[in-house]
């Protein structure tokens, strides 16, 4: 018996065994299929809303939106918010999706779960690698459902379905490919604020808005740079976007996905984690 070797278990084991365990629980968790829900809504809440008679005044409302896909992503890349119409779009989903890597991570530390993983699974690069990846899943799934909300929108409000194909397509798939940076990002700071659920919910509400970067615009203008920073690339992601966006929004994506992972991976070993 003492000659029998136990073989460790190889990274892509590892990570392939707690994204199992992480995707069951995150398909049997209701509030994903809630804010899936959430994500189709929006977008119908906005064009159907729109253009409706005041009572009290008998005046109809200017329509924010005159091309259904203008609820998608804006026209060209737009870092200052001048109006509802600039910010209203795709872009919320990613709000939506720190709230659920927070709600997932918080639970987690909540039940003492996350006590169960690091004495049977000592890897603290696996569970930020695992818990970042079910995120940019469910925040790409999100994606998906709002489109399918703003084309049935569209078709309801009769707005316009004019648009560059090829663009549309760019735009969308930029953003769902965005989703793993912002992933990253959330679950860093959840692990920051692990022990805290309405900071690390705060937290995310916070960087999701995209306040820093339109703080940043304010001085610096739509200037290009920005395109370097998540909210940045994610706006960047527009209705005339070309395959310099696509490459622009991964690389932005998976610089910030390891930058996120490295850093939280520190903090977890460093620190009590209970």
């Amino acid at each position: 018996m003492s000659g029998i070797e136990f073989k460790k278990p190889t990274f892509p084991e590892r990570i392939r065994g707690m994204l199992g365990v992480d995707f069951y629980r995150l398909f049997h968790t209701p509030m994903f299929y809630i804010f899936l829900g959430i994500a189709a809504v929006i977008p119908a809440m906005i064009l159907g809303t729109m253009g409706m008679e005041n009572p009290q005044t008998g005046a109809v409302a200017e329509p924010l939106y005159t091309n259904t896909w203008n609820i998608v992503a804006a026209q060209s890349p737009l870092y200052v918010v001048n109006s509802i119409a600039d910010y209203a779009n795709m872009n919320m989903v990613f709000i939506f999706g720190g709230i659920m890597v927070s709600i997932f991570i918080g639970h987690d530390y909540k039940s003492g779960y996350v006590k169960q993983i690091f004495t049977t699974h000592a890897k603290k690069q696996d569970y930020m690698i695992s818990k970042a990846l079910v995120g940019a899943f469910s925040m790409a799934c999100m994606c998906i459902t709002y489109l399918l909300g703003a084309v049935g929108a569209g078709i309801f409000a009769g707005t316009s379905f004019k648009v560059n194909a090829g663009s549309l397509i760019i735009a969308i798939l930029s953003k769902m490919i965005m989703s793993l940076g912002w992933a990253g990002l959330y679950t860093f700071l959840n692990v920051i604020f692990r022990k805290y659920f309405g900071i690390s919910i705060a937290s995310c509400f916070f960087f999701g808005t995209g306040i820093l970067i339109i703080g940043a615009a304010a001085i610096l203008g739509n200037n290009s740079i920005l395109n370097i920073f998540l909210y940045g690339s994610s706006v960047f992601a527009c209705l005339s976007s070309s395959i310099i966006t696509l490459v622009v929004c991964l690389i932005c994506s998976l610089v910030w996905f390891l930058i996120y992972i490295t850093a939280g991976t520190k903090i977890l070993s460093k620190c009590d984690v209970y």
